[in-house]
């Protein structure tokens, strides 16, 4: 048995960006209509697009100043990552926004961007 688990990471299906509201309209307007990529949804105040392999989350957020870029991280064990993650002085920012039923963890990366933390098998969808 393996002492120091090494768990597995990947990027993940998912790119949010995490807009403020004086910036959300045109945001979306600039990857609908200038861009065009497709529309996958909306949920909440939030619209999905397909962006190559991967979907973009444009977030309305009504009390940022600036926007912010939030990653998923995919690994193939949560509960081995999390250990991975905790013993390498990487904190879990659970308290960083609601996962409701989502399987997973928020992490920041030593720059400050934000990553959440999902098993493989668990993508999000719209």
């Amino acid at each position: 048995m393996n002492s120091n688990p090494q768990p597995a990471f990947s990027g993940g299906g998912n790119i949010a960006l995490k807009i403020p509201r004086f910036r959300f309209a045109e945001t979306v307007v600039f990857y609908r209509d200038t861009l065009r990529l497709p529309h996958l949804g909306q949920r909440d105040t939030s619209y999905v697009f397909q962006f190559g392999t991967m979907r973009l989350w444009l977030d309305e957020v009504p009390h940022y100043s600036q926007t912010d870029v939030w990653l998923e991280l995919s690994t193939n064990d949560l509960e081995e990552a999390v250990d991975y993650l905790t013993a390498s002085q990487t904190p879990i920012r659970d308290e960083l926004a609601p996962l409701g039923d989502f399987r997973g963890h928020w992490i920041f990366d030593p720059a400050g961007v934000v990553h959440l933390l999902s098993q493989h098998e668990e993508m999000q969808t719209v």
